[in-house]
Formats: C-alpha cells, structure tokens, sequence
C-alpha cells in the first residue's frame, strides 16, 4: 500500500495492518495460509495452461465444478491433500509442488509468480 493511502486512511479512522494481525495468526498458521494458497493459485494456472475448463477438470478428478472453484480459491473446506493430488494428476512434480508452496502468497495478497 501506498504510503499517502495509508496515512489517508489512518487519518479518516482505520487501521492499517497485515491478516496475520487482523486475525491475530501465529507464525505457523500464516505459513500453512500461504502454502495452501500458492498451492490453489498453482493449480488454477495449471488447469488453465491446460486448457481446461473447471467443468472439465471436475471430471478428470471425479467431482463437481464447485468443488473446483473452492480449491481455486483456496476455500478452507479443501484439504491440502486433494490440492496436492489434483496437481499430481495435471501432471505438476514434486519440484513444481515444493515451488508453489515456497511462493505461497507474498506481501500485498500477490501470488508470486
């Protein structure tokens, strides 16, 4: 953020600050935030490199579309595992795993590309 946002919005009234002090997170619970959410920003972009459509992929893994929205979007009702199988089967190794969760989400909400 901008500092003359910051200071803008500070001198109207709000707090300024991270998620991780907002919900008042731990350090662990922040990394395993990131982790499964570099994991789902992963597989979007995998499915869409892919050409695939998330109807498509839900039929690949044997689900609905839904299902894969949420894990597009990092839903806490989807389990790392089926993140971690779902890429498995588009094809991602264990070096394209272990990079997206070392890119989580950094700063800012940006997913490091």
């Amino acid at each position: 953020m901008k500092n003359t946002k910051r200071a803008k919005l500070e001198a109207a009234g709000w707090a300024v600050g991270s998620v991780k002090q907002f919900l008042g997170l731990s350090e662990a619970d922040e990394a395993l935030i990131n982790m499964k959410l570099g994991l789902s920003h992963s597989l979007r972009a995998r499915r869409q490199q892919e050409g695939l459509s998330q109807v498509q992929l839900a039929e690949r893994l044997r689900s609905s579309q839904s299902r894969v929205a949420k894990m597009e979007a990092g839903d806490p009702s989807v389990s790392m595992d089926l993140l971690v199988s779902s890429l498995l089967l588009l094809g991602a190794t264990s070096a394209d795993l272990a990079k997206s969760i070392r890119g989580g989400v950094k700063g800012k909400g940006r997913h490091a590309a």
